[in-house]
């Protein structure tokens, strides 16, 4: 069974985890930008972390035979730090590069003015781009932050099929989906939702424009959290078709129309050869040719 795990943060994660996502089926994901657990004091710190999810991650990852790709973002919540806003103006460095699939994590957490700013902002850039975009919905308000996030996206005038809006729940599904854009669910052990909900609303929603991932982080978290939600969908009634698509296809799907989705990659160490090898680049427009 391939899984593409569309939300994961392995930056704080260990090569134990590679490997026990490898061995769940595991072939593919994307790392959102995100903050580090405590403030970062400077623009340059953000330089190193970027140079990180391009670099040395996709280099971990490849150790297991999974395919690494990430979303370049100023994240809501150090949107609100004055020291961290130049970074806006150093993401088109990053949106150039081979493996940057989307922009994100962008979006609201306290729904301030600044969060507002960067919110617009880097809309701007994925238009400017022709990139997706992964959008985070504030913990907190979790409705009213849905509600304002959609109309944000809608006047930013992006294609709402270029937008994924994440950490849904039963109460904001519908409102994302009748606006056409894609919906994401983490599924977290204690918090978020689970997997006996996701299948839940699988059932109840179908299975176009939904995205299942672990956004597994520094926190309590599980970074296979897309298997136990496969296999509850298979135990549920679901056909192995039904997990295939929501859990490969879908975000293959979403981050392919970026045109830099490869899928290559090399066998894990342990000399096991990478089954279905295949490179969805989608159509790349001339404007993004360069390689950065």
């Amino acid at each position: 069974m391939r899984l593409f795990d569309p939300h994961i943060h392995m930056t704080s994660r260990t090569t134990d985890d590679y490997a026990a996502m490898r061995a769940a089926g595991v072939r593919a994901l994307v790392e959102p930008s995100f903050w580090l657990g405590q403030p970062r004091t400077s623009v340059g710190s953000f330089v190193d972390y970027f140079d990180a999810l391009i670099g040395w991650e996709p280099f971990r990852a490849a150790q297991f035979g999974i395919s690494h790709h990430c979303a370049i973002a100023l994240n809501p919540k150090e949107a609100n730090d004055p020291r961290c806003r130049e970074v806006l103006n150093l993401l088109p460095r990053y949106l150039v590069k081979d493996r940057v699939v989307a922009v994100g994590e962008i979006g609201y957490d306290s729904m301030t003015p600044e969060e507002d700013t960067a919110f617009a902002a880097q809309l701007a850039l994925a238009v400017r781009h022709d990139l997706p975009v992964l959008v985070h919905t504030p913990h907190r308000d979790k409705a009213s932050g849905t509600r304002r996030t959609l109309d944000v996206v809608r006047e930013s005038g992006i294609a709402p099929e270029r937008v994924v809006v994440d950490h849904l729940n039963e109460l904001t599904v519908a409102a994302v989906l009748d606006a056409g854009c894609w919906a994401g669910f983490s599924v977290y052990p204690q918090t978020k939702m689970d997997e006996h909900r996701m299948a839940t609303l699988l059932r109840e929603y179908g299975l176009e424009r939904m995205l299942v991932n672990s956004a597994a982080d520094w926190g309590r978290s599980d970074p296979l959290k897309t298997r136990a939600t496969a296999d509850t969908m298979l135990a549920s009634g679901f056909t192995t078709a039904d997990v295939e698509r929501v859990m490969w296809h879908n975000p293959v799907a979403f981050y392919g129309q970026s045109g830099r989705l490869d899928l290559t990659g090399p066998a894990p160490d342990t000399g096991e050869s990478h089954e279905g090898n295949s490179i969805e680049r989608g159509p790349r427009p001339a404007a993004r040719t360069a390689a950065g």
